[in-house]
């Protein structure tokens, strides 16, 4: 039988808040600049037009995707945050010829 207390460990060491002197776990926050610029460019594009001004709202979502991949990747508080930072940034790189 496994150790049950490794399970406890793997998802301590990978969700712990390191910025954090109690070391809570964080899977989700609440969302920064670039997660708003995101959102809101997303909303827009909802009602943008597929000329000019919808090509430079797509590339605005994408812009504000970058940037809040990277920033994670680069100051994620855990290794989740992190990790999800660089799939963010690979799935984007690999979708973004797509459009």
């Amino acid at each position: 039988m496994s150790d049950p207390g490794g399970l406890r460990r793997a998802l301590d060491w990978s969700l712990a808040d390191r910025t954090r002197a109690d070391r809570r776990w964080t899977v989700a926050q609440w969302p920064n600049a670039a997660a708003w610029a995101f959102l809101a460019l997303t909303l827009l594009q909802q009602v943008a037009d597929e000329g000019p001004w919808g090509t430079a709202v797509f590339v605005g979502t994408r812009v504000a995707l970058v940037w809040w991949a990277g920033d994670e990747l680069l100051r994620g508080v855990n290794p989740f945050r992190r990790g999800l930072g660089a799939v963010v940034l690979v799935s984007t790189a690999v979708g973004l010829p797509t459009r």
